[in-house]
């Protein structure tokens, strides 16, 4: 596993030793950040579910000017904080662990770049999209994506958020969101 271009390029990462921990393959990762091309550059990013921090470690090496890793497991926030500072990038990381509840109520900023990543089949994309719309964390003009198994087909609209593309990688996906129009447009009540 490495950090494929940008800043920290070619720099290895390490591997968990457990199959406890699923790191996006590279082919996913660099299929995720051709989309997020044009949106990197100088954003806040959020690795929720982070296991080795490899997606949030590729976001700050193209540029992005912070990001919040979290983790439930010990064993992947010590492999996230191992990587972090094989890259030189404590600066500009936060690592929290903690359930993805936990790591949101603790994010203090407007989030450009969600990357979500849990367990696959473990039923929590709907209530991971639904804290961060009510905690009001997602940017204008903010990005979620979530990697799902192909075979799992994530709602076209949840929490606010509509699915703009979701595209398939062989046994893995990349869901999209972006704020709804109707949530954007939608008047403050009085």
């Amino acid at each position: 596993m490495r950090v494929i271009t940008g800043e920290f390029r070619g720099r290895k990462l390490e591997s968990p030793d457990t199959n406890d921990i699923r790191p996006t393959s590279d082919k996913v990762k660099e299929a995720c950040f051709n989309i997020l091309m044009n949106d990197i550059y100088g954003s806040v990013c959020c690795d929720l579910f982070a296991g080795t921090g490899s997606l949030g470690i590729e976001a700050l090496s193209r540029g992005a000017e912070r990001c919040y890793f979290g983790d439930n497991s010990r064993e992947a926030v010590r492999l996230i904080k191992t990587n972090v500072a094989k890259c030189g990038a404590e600066e500009r990381a936060v690592i929290i662990n903690g359930d993805y509840k936990k790591v949101l109520k603790r994010i203090p900023e407007k989030v450009d770049i969600f990357f979500l990543d849990p367990p696959y089949r473990s039923g929590v994309y709907e209530r991971c999209l639904d804290a961060i719309a009510a905690l009001d964390l997602l940017g204008e003009d903010g990005i979620i994506i979530a990697e799902h198994e192909t075979k799992i087909k994530l709602p076209e609209t949840y929490g606010g958020y509509q699915l703009i593309r979701d595209r398939k990688y062989g046994k893995t996906s990349l869901a999209i969101y972006r704020a709804s129009e109707e949530t954007e447009e939608k008047e403050p009540e009085e």
